[in-house]
């Protein structure tokens, strides 16, 4: 854990789980924007660019590109490219879903089945940044899939923990699609029912990619501290994770 400063100004401490010279893969705290946005709180292009100044004494502009992204309160394991070319076909494996993500969430009630896929139309809202189940004839409604799996059930909380495996990347597509099946993410203040004011329990666990030059194909995982929503037995469950 690396400890990031800009100026007098404290930024967050940076978890680089991989690095060399074309990307490096770092843990995403919650609560920081994968970017830049309105509220000019420090985000994680910022802090990454920042890191590789530091580290080695680069002067001028460091170059970072962003592959992917999180939703601000969601946690977990995120690549960024080191160099434009990187970032090309990186972002091509992101068009041609070549990077798997998986999450972890805890959600309201039991599921009826263990296992199940969610699918989905979903429409943007974009003036109100929200997303909306809709009927498939909606003009710039988008396809949704997702599967999940639970991994365990709290009956004194009625909490349930499950695995997602994202198979298309819409805005807030996890969080909207758990909701409209009845099971929505603990702490979700958009789409949720229970928790408010709590933070949302959605964490992308798992990341695996193939190295945009040597071809190599790389597998990363960070699981959420187990205290609080996330006090869990991870290690029953360890063999489901991968």
């Amino acid at each position: 854990m690396i400890k990031i400063l800009e100026g007098n100004k404290k930024m967050e401490n940076l978890n680089v789980l991989y690095e060399d010279n074309h990307i490096i893969i770092v843990e995403k705290e919650v609560n920081i924007p994968s970017q830049s946005d309105k509220t000019g709180d420090i985000d994680m292009l910022t802090i990454i660019k920042q890191y590789i100044k530091e580290k080695y004494n680069k002067p001028g502009n460091v170059y970072v590109g962003l592959v992917h992204r999180l939703d601000r309160p969601v946690g977990g394991v995120m690549v960024f490219a080191k160099t434009s070319k990187a970032a090309s076909r990186l972002s091509n494996q992101v068009r041609e879903k070549t990077i798997k993500k998986q999450y972890l969430a805890v959600v309201d009630g039991k599921f009826e089945k263990n296992t199940g896929t969610l699918e989905d139309y979903l429409y943007k809202d974009e003036r109100n940044n929200i997303s909306k189940v809709v009927k498939p004839e909606k003009r710039g409604a988008k396809y949704a899939k997702l599967e999940y799996q639970v991994l365990g059930y709290k009956p004194d909380k009625d909490l349930s923990l499950v695995k997602i495996n994202l198979y298309t990347g819409r805005h807030h597509q996890i969080r909207l699609q758990l909701a409209n099946s009845g099971h929505s993410i603990f702490g979700d203040q958009k789409y949720g029912t229970r928790g408010k004011g709590k933070q949302i329990a959605l964490w992308a666990y798992h990341l695996q990619l193939e190295h945009p030059i040597t071809k190599e194909k790389m597998n990363f995982t960070v699981l959420p501290k187990a205290t609080g929503t996330w006090s869990w037995d991870f290690e029953k469950v360890k063999e489901y994770l991968c």
